[in-house]
This record gives C-alpha cells, structure tokens and sequence, in this order.
C-alpha cells in the first residue's frame, strides 16, 4: 500500500449561531447552526483518522445495459457494489441498493503505449440540487468518476492499466498480480485510525563520475534503495503509530539562488559512504541547512573501510562541527537505543557486528545493516530481519521526532 500523508484539517476558529430570546429563524441562520456541527464532526474525523472506505463499494463486471446506444454496448461497463467510504474531509460517502451503480469506462490509452485509469468516488455538496427543491429532506449525494490522476479528495475504487486499441475489461486471473486490462483492486484504502505521523525518506541522487567504479556504484545505489523500500515496507507491521512514504525519492543536493534544494521536504537522507566524501563545499552547506531544519543524515558503510568511516567522521568533525559519538558512549535513554524498540546492544546481522555512531543530526553505521532489511542472498534468518527492521525503525523514529521537536521552536 501506498501510503498517503493525508492533510490535517484547516486552523479556523468555529462560529456558531448566538442563541438568544426573540431569535428570528431564517435559512440563513439555520444553516449556520447546522453547519457548525457538521463542521467540528469533520474536523474531528480528520484529526484521528484517514480516508477510505468502511465496507463494501466492490466493483465487478457487467453486461453493457440495454438501453444505452449501440456504440456505448462494449466491454468496459462496471457495476459498484453498495457501501461506505469517508473522504479526506471527513465527510460520509452511503452508496445504497436504490442508487444508480452502473459506471462505463470511457478513457483510452493513447497508441504510445498503456495508461492507468482510476475509478473513483467522490462526495458532491449539492448534486442534482434543482431536483431536490421541492422536498423536505435533501438526499446527500456523490459521484463516480475516472481519472488519470485522482486528487485527495476522491476515494479509489479499483485501478486498470489500458493498454492502445479496442479494450474487453476482465477479471484478475489472480487477484494479487492483476494484468492489463483487469480490474486491480490492490491499492484501495480502509478508512482507519491516522498515524502519529508520515515520515518522508530519500536517497541521495548517485552522481555519475568518471572513475572505473561508477558502474558498482550505480548498481549499489539501486539495492540500498530497494533496500530502503523493504524498511519502509516493514513500519505498518512492526510500528503501526508511524507511516512513511512508501516512494523512496532521489534527492539532490544542488543548489540555486532561484531554486531550492530538493531535500528540504525530507524527514531522513540516505547516502552511502563514498557519497559523503565526494561532497563539495556547496552542497556540504546545503547539508549544513538542512540539519538546521531538523533532517536526519544517515550514513551506511558496508565495506568496513576503517580510513573511509574515518573521513566522514573528520567531515562530520571539520565541515559540520559535529562530533559523531559511538553507540557506546550513548545515553542509556538515547532515543536510538529505546525509542520504539529497546536495544541494550547493537546486533550481529548474518554474523557481522554493527556500529553505529551518532551526533546532530547525523547516523554513521557500519557494517551490512540494510541489507538486512530486504531480502539479502545470504539466507538471512528471520531474527536477523526483524532486528536489523526494529533499529532501522528506531533510526526512522528519532529522524522524525527531531525534525518535530526542531521545527517547533522554529
């Protein structure tokens, strides 16, 4: 799943209506006593949950309907199941039995090559309204549509990757590996409690050089990432109260006067250890301002090159004034050590000791962690993964609480 930092509602002081002996009633007013808890319903919905939907609101293949034109009698009608969703403003989606379910697709791919198309629901405030006014009760209302790109205020029924040419949708042949033309209902999202927070990871883009590594580089750049990913994968499992991003980004460090860097939005970045010494002096003081705003730089060494960790220690030291401290000689309370999962001592992953040293805003490890958080050739146990899960988690944690903490006096 791919998870979705979802905003939290408007900072607007509520206005109620003034109760008073002698109050004359009129819509107007009327509506702005009932919008005042309609209002603070929503606001507290956004507050401690996220969008999606309840229950139901399936979506299956049907037979084209009879009394639609000849031409519009083709393979792309669907039909939604009844149901419940929330939208990201908190307000309540009902699809019943009575309603109107039928939805065609109408979106092609163009000759280029395939599209994804996203069948969606959305909550509309006063749809058919001319219909409704000469009754008691307005029904509320909402709207299936398709997008190449759904905004945060639609919810996400099913998705379809169209290939060019005339289109027959069909039914997954699996379910969990849906193909071309087949409705993919992978990515929905429940409605649930929201997160304490969304943290935002990047990669710090590889630059290309000249040297006879740059192609090894390159390649190791590509399994940290998707390492990385499996790491972000594992936080809904593991520590359900933090999310992340499930995209890893590439960011860079390059700097404008008229565009900033593309670090900024990140909780936590990733560079591997020949990445750090090859830095020049603007983009280590573009580092420089982003530790001010609170970002986390970690660093891994998986080649134990002792003179290499001691040229980043003497970068950290030089360049940032940061005086990186072993694991050791870390506070018994140290966030790294206890915050969410307790480590009185760093682990062995696949017989290897790891080492880690901290100061500022900086994480140097040492050692094959990450390779620990996918699925690493050498048959790693599943102790060694869920280990090597928990402190990269406890890395993620104190990434976030110090961008939080930083930005709040900010």
């Amino acid at each position: 799943m791919n998870h979705q930092s979802f905003p939290m509602p408007p900072i607007d002081p509520f206005k109620r209506l003034h109760i008073y002996d002698g109050l004359m009633m009129n819509s107007e007013r009327w509506l702005l006593a009932h919008n005042y808890h309609r209002r603070r319903q929503n606001v507290h919905y956004q507050s401690i949950n996220q969008p999606g939907i309840v229950c139901g609101l399936g979506v299956r293949l049907i037979a084209p309907p009879p009394e639609v034109a000849a031409k519009f009698r083709d393979g792309r009608w669907l039909e939604i199941q009844p149901g419940i969703a929330i939208d990201v403003e908190g307000n309540p989606i009902v699809v019943d039995e009575a309603t109107d379910r039928r939805y065609r697709i109408k979106t092609e791919a163009p000759v280029t090559g395939n599209l994804t198309i996203y069948l969606v629901v959305k909550y509309e405030e006063s749809q058919k309204l001319e219909q409704q006014q000469n009754t008691e009760v307005l029904l509320e209302c909402f709207r299936f549509d398709e997008s190449t790109h759904p905004t945060a205020e639609e919810i996400e029924l099913c998705r379809i990757e169209l290939t060019p040419g005339t289109v027959k949708l069909e039914n997954p042949v699996d379910v969990l590996f849906p193909s071309f033309n087949q409705l993919d209902l992978r990515s929905r999202i429940q409605a649930q409690s929201r997160p304490q927070a969304v943290i935002k990871v990047a990669q710090l883009k590889h630059k290309e050089t000249n040297d006879e590594y740059n192609t090894a580089k390159q390649n190791l750049s590509i399994l940290y990432r998707e390492n990385l990913s499996f790491l972000i994968q594992s936080v809904t499992a593991l520590y359900p109260h933090l999310q992340a991003e499930t995209e890893i980004e590439q960011a860079s460090l390059e700097t404008s006067k008229s565009v900033a860097s593309s670090v900024e939005p990140y909780d936590l970045l990733y560079l591997a250890d020949w990445q750090i010494v090859e830095l020049n002096h603007r983009e280590i003081s573009t580092i420089e301002t982003y530790l001010t705003t609170g970002g986390i730089i970690l660093i891994e060494s998986q080649t134990n090159n002792e003179s290499l960790v001691k040229d980043i220690k003497e970068i950290a030291d030089k360049e940032l004034n940061i005086d990186l401290k072993p694991w050791q000689e870390l506070s018994r309370d140290h966030p790294l050590k206890t915050q969410p999962f307790l480590f009185a001592a760093l682990p062995n992953i696949n017989q290897s000791l790891i080492q880690v040293w901290q100061g500022g805003g900086i994480i140097l490890v040492t050692g094959t962690l990450s390779n620990a958080w996918g699925l690493d050739d050498e048959l790693l146990n599943r102790n060694d993964i869920r280990t090597a899960q928990e402190l990269g988690i406890n890395f993620l944690h104190f990434a976030l609480r110090r961008r939080q903490m930083t930005q709040l006096i900010q």
